[in-house]
């Protein structure tokens, strides 16, 4: 709890800092034209059945995309998460990751109760493009934050134990793939801000500010079945058999 807590108070301090910063070098004219921008989205997507909704709603997703481009802030934020993503770089080729067999070795961390320490199968991800092994591999509960890039998984290639596995992913930016064997049952618990979503033969090609939730009919009596509980602001979602 108070490493989320930390994590809060810094992304506050970094909004507070980008809005002063901008204050400073271009006043409140860009903030109100924001805010403009962002009443004429809303009311747009309310009356988006009306000409004037699509109007409204259109003109005020470029003007405000334009304007978040053009602000010094987000320029400074760009060339911050460039030279992170560099300096992130750098260290990997100084330290390079050594490919191992996909065995999860147990390893005891308390000797007042047995608890063990599992290797994960996918990593929180800045940047880039991540997915499931190609080749078999042991399944692990996946729960994971990304920034910008897209996630696949293939259970496929791997083999669910009894009861129900979770599958958690949180993106900024970028889409996610779940590659599902026609034999496991399956839930979805999916929110996005603005993008698309096709569950198996169920597609919603228009998706702003939503949330939906799809449930295999035998999911509650199956004996092996995947939760996969997604969000994201801007991105696709797949969910396929395989």
């Amino acid at each position: 709890m108070k490493t989320k807590t930390d994590k809060m108070s810094w992304l506050l301090l970094i909004g507070v800092i980008l809005l002063l910063l901008e204050i400073s070098f271009h006043g409140m004219g860009p903030i109100f034209f924001l805010i403009l921008t962002a009443g004429c989205i809303y009311v747009g997507r309310k009356k988006y059945y009306m000409t004037i909704g699509k109007l409204l709603f259109w003109f005020g997703v470029i003007a405000f995309t334009l304007t978040i481009l053009n602000t010094m802030a987000f320029k400074f934020l760009l060339i911050a998460l460039l030279i992170y993503a560099v300096i992130r770089f750098a260290q990997s080729k100084q330290d390079p990751a050594h490919i191992k067999p996909d065995i999860n070795e147990s390893m005891t961390v308390s000797s007042d109760q047995e608890m063990y320490k599992r290797k994960n199968l996918l990593e929180n991800n800045l940047f880039g493009r991540q997915q499931t092994p190609e080749h078999a591999y042991e399944w692990n509960d996946v729960n994971i934050q990304c920034g910008i890039g897209d996630t696949v998984i293939d259970l496929g290639n791997t083999v669910l134990p009894k009861g129900e596995s979770t599958i958690v992913i949180r993106n900024l930016v970028g889409n996610i793939k779940v590659l599902v064997p026609y034999e496991i049952d399956v839930s979805v618990a999916h929110s996005v801000i603005v993008g698309t979503s096709r569950i198996f033969e169920h597609y919603e090609p228009k998706m702003f500010n939503q949330c939906l939730s799809y449930q295999s009919a035998g999911y509650d009596q199956s004996h092996h079945k995947v939760k996969i509980i997604t969000s994201m602001v801007i991105g696709d979602l797949e969910v396929k058999r395989t």
